[in-house]
């Protein structure tokens, strides 16, 4: 069975004493959750990352990633982060495909193959988003574009290594525009992409990957979103940057 996940990615967001005063909060407010079976994993910018490790310390249930890495091991590339100074600073996760990245910065499906090969070789865990456009879905190919992302950019892996791996399904038409994939659309697209799994790998492996929705998801509509079979948790973006917001989220989860 598929772990449940809740993770909140902070973007471009958050001075120190900010991101310091979320982490506090946050972490307060899950003491009551002890109990429960939570993962949890922030998503801070890299030059906070070193000092959320520290803060969530002894908290097994919160983890920290990255929201990126290069594809090298080292080398000149003036700003960008390694996947091993990110495991340096303790933290074990990172985003990699999200649509922000690809739309902006122009990632191509090869360039993320080998950022996957480079988080897995130090040991970190790829949060592989993947997602269509409203262009796309209005043209009806939004099943061949996730079909698509999956097949040249993931499925190079081995079965172990892929169960090493998180998957977020990102409408990308519902990220930042406070829309929303319908439950039956997210369902949909998540027992699609399971079936996807299974098909590449096995049962086994297709129902221990924990598939997260990443459009939009608030404390409104959370609980109708993570009741739905194939819906893991969540792929949290500005909901996240509200303690309270994003600790409902949380409590959310069945």
């Amino acid at each position: 069975m598929a772990r449940k996940i809740v993770a909140g990615n902070w973007k471009m967001n958050l001075n120190r004493d900010e991101a310091f005063a979320l982490v506090s909060e946050i972490t307060g407010m899950l003491k009551d959750e002890e109990s429960r079976n939570l993962k949890v994993i922030l998503f801070p910018s890299f030059v906070h990352l070193g000092a959320v490790v520290q803060l969530c310390l002894g908290d097994a249930r919160i983890h920290v990633g990255a929201q990126n890495c290069n594809d090298h091991v080292a080398g000149a590339y003036t700003g960008e982060i390694s996947a091993s100074m990110i495991q340096s600073y303790g933290a074990n996760h990172v985003l990699i495909g999200h649509s922000e990245r690809r739309l902006y910065f122009k990632e191509s499906g090869d360039l993320l193959s080998h950022k996957i090969n480079m988080a897995l070789q130090q040991s970190l865990t790829p949060v592989f988003c993947i997602g269509e456009s409203l262009e796309e879905r209005n043209s009806s190919i939004h099943f061949n574009r996730i079909e698509q992302q999956l097949s040249t950019e993931i499925f190079h892996l081995s079965g172990d290594d892929f169960k090493k791996c998180i998957i977020a399904y990102e409408p990308v038409w519902a990220i930042g525009t406070g829309l929303t994939a319908s439950p039956e659309q997210a369902q949909e697209m998540h027992a699609f992409i399971r079936a996807i799994i299974r098909k590449k790998y096995s049962i086994e492996v297709a129902e221990e990957t924990s598939i997260l929705y990443g459009g939009s998801c608030n404390d409104q509509n959370a609980a109708q979103i993570f009741s739905l079979p194939d819906v893991d948790g969540g792929l949290i973006g500005g909901a996240s940057l509200k303690s309270r917001s994003f600790v409902n989220i949380i409590k959310s989860l069945p």
